[in-house]
């Protein structure tokens, strides 16, 4: 458990100096598209085979860095808002709440949350059909519902992950580094795009 936070915080730091280099570059939008795909065939294809390597470890900061890359325009955009410094600095504060919260409640109840685990599937999958079917809709109204499931999705995982580790032994640091970091991931977007809405 100990590797999983401090690789956790590791991942976390240089994912925000990828973020913060390509905010300086001014790296278009299209990047983000890239890194998403990137990090994606990264998750299903390579860190499967090398969680147990020490190549694992090189697979989660490309994953994690190329994340980060992603981000650099989103916070870009926000940040051109009205009260832009606003929106990033409170998406920030309330994904770091959000995860230590619920973090220390799995640790300290010990509270076994696998039960969870169908459940967020589910949920995981009805939330990405819809979000692709918003593709062509573009409702903003339907955006900011989705953004309020994936918070209590990722809420969920946070939960879920915690108590795998905790109660099921689980001892891969690596996978379960990603699984945490993707859960923050979509938090602060997922803020940032309710906290920026209102500004748009």
């Amino acid at each position: 458990m100990r590797n999983t936070y401090l690789m956790l915080s590791l991942t976390l730091i240089f994912s925000a100096a990828m973020a913060g280099v390509s905010m300086w570059m001014n790296l278009p939008p299209m990047i983000s598209l890239i890194s998403m795909f990137g990090s994606m065939a990264l998750i299903w294809f390579v860190l499967p085979r090398t969680a147990r390597s020490g190549a694992g470890l090189v697979t989660v900061f490309a994953i994690t860095g190329l994340m980060g890359l992603g981000l650099g325009p989103t916070i870009n955009y926000y940040l051109h808002l009205e009260g832009g410094d606003q929106i990033v600095m409170t998406a920030l504060g309330g994904t770091g709440a959000i995860f230590l919260a619920l973090s220390a409640y799995a640790l300290i109840s010990r509270r076994d949350f696998s039960f969870m685990g169908g459940f967020l599937m589910v949920g995981m999958i009805v939330v990405l059909l819809a979000m692709l079917g918003n593709l062509f809709f573009d409702l903003p109204a339907l955006s900011m519902a989705l953004s309020g499931a994936v918070i209590l999705l990722m809420s969920g995982f946070i939960l879920y992950d915690t108590s795998r580790m905790v109660n099921a032994g689980e001892d891969n640091y690596l996978m379960m580094t990603v699984s945490l970091y993707l859960s923050i991931f979509n938090i602060f977007v997922s803020l940032l795009n309710i906290l920026g809405a209102s500004r748009d």
